[in-house]
């Protein structure tokens, strides 16, 4: 197994981190600044969290630097992505930071697109990442953080910015996905002829 589907697969590993650090019971204390005070474990949730997400990146432009794009890598890609936001997003509605339709939207989203990607790959045709649904991930990817660390800093503001990231996160996660559809309907059309 070469470096890229190793770092892959440590993104996959981390899910289950992040997780544990947002649904576990036991406290493991606060930190305070100025007078608000922010939860150890939503801290280092955060961090773990961005951690993988940074490695999304970093596994593919090893693949294509190094020449060591495989299928498994293809395979795993992908779906460790899937599993970190879904996995985050139950995670934060099980605490009631965010509302259920608000994560049934966006993985709705994810898994129908995939489907397209499933199909389009049946047909030898491959879908690559549009700058629209890279744009989308980043800013799930904001969105997301910014929730686990409850508005923190932006809580001693007064400013809403992670109710304002997640409805932005939902504007761009219903367009790129019917971007992507719109863009691939040949795929589709292809498809039920045969």
């Amino acid at each position: 197994m070469n470096l890229a589907n190793r770092i892959t697969l440590a993104r996959i590993f981390l899910v289950p981190v992040v997780m544990f650090f947002l649904l576990v019971s036991y406290d493991f204390g606060q930190v305070y600044i100025g007078k608000e005070a922010i939860s150890l474990n939503e801290i280092i949730a955060a961090f773990i969290f961005i951690l993988a997400a940074a490695t999304d990146g970093l596994d593919g432009y090893i693949a294509r630097k190094r020449k060591i794009v495989t299928n498994l890598g293809k395979f795993l890609d992908p779906l460790a992505d899937k599993l970190l936001i879904t996995a985050a997003l139950i995670s934060l509605v099980e605490m009631q930071r965010l509302d259920a339709w608000v994560a049934i939207v966006i993985i709705s989203r994810e898994f129908s697109v995939t489907g397209l990607r499933l199909v389009a790959a049946a047909e030898g045709q491959v879908i690559a990442a549009s700058p629209l649904g890279k744009l989308k991930t980043i800013i799930q990817i904001v969105a997301i953080a910014a929730l686990i660390l409850n508005n923190f800093p932006f809580s001693y503001f007064a400013v809403p910015f992670s109710e304002i990231l997640i409805w932005l996160a939902v504007i761009i996660t219903v367009i790129s996905g019917v971007d992507y559809f719109y863009k691939n309907r040949g795929v589709i059309r292809f498809s039920k002829s045969k």
